[in-house]
């Protein structure tokens, strides 16, 4: 079966090797936004041969053939996701690194509305949000 990674590349005209099929799949398989180091690990459990500098090199030819979205959520390293038709927004949690994927209209028409108010057609955006966890109290509600 092809998973839709490999399924881009076929449609963009990328030559397809064994090892590139491979790291298409997992990238499909992704249900995070791995960096490369990850992808490497869980490639390599497919087969062992497959190097760092392959998926290195495979991941900016996707990146550059928009396949994939590179995201930079601190850390110093870069981490990817399948471009997605349908836009997302993410909150990062800056302990445990764990990425969480949200849409909010209200969010979406306000940042059409400042682009309109500043004289701008909006074609794009980022947003990023940052946060930790909020640790439920364990103290009672005196009322």
């Amino acid at each position: 079966m092809t998973s839709r990674v490999e399924e881009l590349c076929i449609r963009r005209g990328l030559k397809m090797t064994e090892q590139r099929r491979i790291i298409a799949r997992v990238l499909s398989d992704s249900q995070d936004h791995p960096d490369v180091e990850e992808l490497h690990l869980r490639a390599a459990r497919i087969d062992p041969k497959i190097s760092v500098a392959t998926v290195y090199r495979t991941v900016k030819l996707l990146e550059e053939a928009d396949i994939l979205e590179r995201h930079d959520f601190g850390a110093g390293r870069a981490r990817y996701e399948e471009l997605s038709e349908q836009h997302h927004d993410h909150l990062v949690d800056v302990k445990t690194g764990r990425v969480i994927e949200f849409r909010n209209e209200i969010i979406e028409e306000e940042q059409r509305k400042i682009a309109t108010r500043l004289g701008y057609r909006l074609v794009g955006h980022r947003l990023e949000l940052f946060g930790v966890a909020i640790e439920p109290s364990n103290t009672k509600d005196e009322r």
